[in-house]
């Protein structure tokens, strides 16, 4: 394998379950930074219970020292602009520059539109809200002082100096999605693409799509990453693991696993099947993988966690010593 691989905590009650202590979470991060994982994600909604994303990773900051912290994906509709901003800018700060933001506007149906009544923003036009949020930021982000900022959805005449965070000019921002407007629009602007494609044909035509608008754009294709969003769930017997992921797709989405695969990309099966899968995605393209652990229990999840960090690049950094509750240094 040749590509960056991270791990999505599952922050969602319907994945801890009742009776679970959330805290518990924080030892499966940990955990994820001992076996060499590169990177601890969370996501983000209003519509159902969980710890909210950006809380949860300023709770990581001082319990982990070397592993990426990201949102798979934030949604900034849910938040003020200027508020969501600060908070980025204080998690990078508290984690020493390890933030990566990946950000999205939400799709049609019960998991999109409903986020927008919430938060008392118009769905029309959702797309450049979340571009003209994103240019906000990295505005805030880059401005030693006070100055403005006027876009076509937002307008503020007079901006104070708000905090700075600590990787210059802010954190990378990858964006979610795989349609002919999003892959245009991270090559024009973002720092990273995570899509979630079934099919390995599709990722490649859509890695392809970002290439071109990244060189139309005068970025070059190297300023932006190729991720991949992906649920994992491990087993020896193929049958079995479609059994679990169905029985997860239908407590996390109310859809059967032959439904949700259509429209993600979902692995399961034995070990060596799962890893020639990524590969086929890394071949065509992919550079960082978060993988969304398929359980539905919290021990569960680390049993899969175990599994997949057998097929990481190189040796791992595990030790059966090490505490997995110990806080270590934030640089």
């Amino acid at each position: 394998m040749s590509s960056h691989i991270g791990v999505l905590l599952p922050t969602g009650k319907a994945q801890w379950g009742e009776g679970t202590d959330p805290r518990q979470l924080f030892e499966l991060a940990v955990r994820a930074e001992q076996l060499g994982f590169a990177s601890v994600w969370v996501n983000d909604t209003l519509l159902s219970p969980r710890i909210e994303g950006l809380s949860m990773l300023a709770a990581l900051a001082p319990l982990t020292n070397r592993i990426k912290l990201g949102t798979a994906t934030l949604m900034p509709v849910l938040r003020r602009p200027i508020q969501a901003a600060q908070t980025i800018a204080s998690v990078d700060l508290l984690s020493g520059g390890r933030v990566i933001i990946g950000v999205g506007a939400g799709f049609p149906g019960r998991l999109g539109r409903p986020l927008y009544q919430l938060s008392e923003v118009p769905w029309a036009r959702r797309f450049e809200r979340l571009d003209e949020t994103v240019a906000l930021w990295r505005h805030l982000w880059a401005t030693p002082g006070p100055s403005s900022f006027h876009g076509q959805l937002l307008q503020f005449d007079a901006l104070p100096a708000t905090t700075r965070p600590h990787q210059p000019n802010g954190p990378p921002i990858w964006l979610g999605g795989a349609t002919p407007s999003a892959t245009a629009r991270t090559g024009r602007g973002y720092d990273g693409w995570l899509p979630y494609p079934p099919a390995v044909s599709e990722y490649a035509t859509g890695w392809g799509a970002v290439r071109r608008a990244a060189e139309e754009a005068g970025r070059g294709t190297d300023s932006v990453t190729p991720a991949l969003y992906v649920t994992i769930y491990i087993a020896d017997d193929a049958e079995v693991g479609r059994q679990a992921l169905d029985t997860y797709t239908r407590a996390t989405y109310g859809l059967p696993l032959d439904t949700l695969e259509t429209i993600q990309l979902l692995l399961t099966g034995p070990r060596q099947f799962v890893q020639d899968r990524l590969q086929e995605y890394i071949d065509a393209g992919a550079r960082h993988i978060v993988c969304r652990l398929g359980a539905l229990s919290l021990a569960a999840q680390a049993e899969q966690l175990e599994h997949i960090a057998q097929i990481l690049p190189g040796p791992t950094a595990r030790t059966d010593d090490a505490d997995p509750t110990a806080a270590v240094h934030v640089q």
